[in-house]
């Protein structure tokens, strides 16, 4: 067992504190990590704002990536001393889904996760994600390690755990944009700029950014977006409608709000799809306006859950459009902080100071 420094959420809407727990020895098919970076997502917010629950105390976080310390009976794919990326979704391999090249929808995953293996105070608390990155040390799944080159940063690989999975995937994986298709982005933090990627990657012929702040919007530029539109200043739904003449193709949410999802929908063209990558509030329900007419119209909507990730096979190829410089990884990268300092990672985020912050834990 090993003792590391953690940041524990004792309930809603209060701050993180920093405390040591207690994690156990890898046991068959486990691997023991010592997190050197870890990001900040807004996803671990929904959970520390109530609008998504689990129980508490609870160590987050789910974006990370680090070094191999030690292994379980029967772990071949990684060794001591291995640098790897984790993939947040835990998958058993064996069920349909992930047998048909779906394993993010794994049927077994709430089986997977582990009690008792993480003790705090100790009290066996549950692994968040089969993970708990906001830690110095984690316990994961063999399974959830993918290999990262040596000349990519241990930051760069954190992002490609959670943030650029999920949005390049949400246009490559999910949807499988096609050239010239148009695009829709509401919503420029980490993901949404990863989704802005995503469409220019695939070759879409506009991509319009939808946001609130200009910092957002002006980053989305660099990012690849063609047109942006400040949602501050009129109906976004109206503005995109006019530019395209009708609505866009595929039009993305990535914050997590109903209000915004609606924008999405009512974004999209005849034909076209709204693509839910945010996480919605669990107590609320989305009602789609004109639903009637718009299913008529072949319109439709679709959830898109951690970009429809393969982990093993997508990001090894999205680590290597970093190598190529072909996708911009570094300057989403906002700022750096100590894991002591997560509760003012936070209120940058929560701010929209930040595109992306990234939690250093190398000693």
């Amino acid at each position: 067992m090993v003792t590391a420094k953690a940041a524990v959420l004792y309930g809603i809407n209060q701050p993180l504190q920093i405390q040591d727990i207690e994690v156990d020895e890898p046991q068959a098919g486990e691997v023991l990590i010592k997190t050197s970076a870890s990001g900040v997502c807004h996803s671990d917010l929904h959970f520390m704002e109530g609008k998504w629950t689990y129980p508490m105390p609870a160590v987050l976080g789910h974006e990370s990536a680090g070094v191999v310390e030690k292994v379980g009976e029967g772990v071949t794919n990684v060794k001591p001393g291995d640098r790897v990326v984790v993939a947040f979704v835990q998958s058993c391999g064996n069920c349909d889904r992930c047998t048909t090249g779906r394993p993010n929808l794994c049927q077994n995953t709430q089986s997977l996760q582990r009690m008792g293996r993480i003790k705090l105070g100790g009290n066996p608390i549950m692994q968040f994600a089969g993970m708990s990155a906001f830690a110095e040390y984690q316990l994961v799944s063999s399974k959830a390690c993918v290999h990262v080159p040596d000349d990519v940063p241990m930051e760069v690989a954190a992002l490609i755990g959670c943030s650029v999975m999920t949005g390049v995937g949400a246009v490559t994986n999910t949807v499988k944009l096609q050239v010239g298709q148009t695009v829709a982005v509401v919503g420029c933090g980490g993901v949404g700029l990863n989704i802005i990627q995503g469409a220019k990657l695939a070759g879409a012929s506009r991509i319009i950014a939808v946001d609130l702040l200009e910092n957002k919007l002006a980053a989305a530029r660099e990012f690849g977006a063609t047109d942006v539109v400040d949602a501050s200043k009129g109906d976004p739904i109206k503005q995109v409608q006019e530019m395209t003449g009708g609505g866009v193709d595929y039009a993305f949410e990535a914050i997590g709000l109903m209000k915004t999802a609606q924008d999405a929908w009512g974004m999209a063209r005849r034909g076209g799809q709204a693509v839910i990558v945010g996480m919605l509030p669990l107590a609320e329900q989305l009602t789609l306006p004109n639903a009637g007419t718009s299913f008529l119209g072949e319109k439709g909507i679709v959830g898109s859950y951690y970009g429809s990730t393969r982990q093993t096979y997508d990001m090894p190829w999205l680590m290597e459009l970093y190598r190529q410089k072909r996708i911009k990884i570094d300057e989403i990268i906002t700022k750096r902080w100590p894991l002591d300092q997560i509760n003012e990672a936070y209120d940058s985020l929560k701010g929209g100071e930040v595109n992306r912050s990234v939690l250093i834990m190398d000693s």
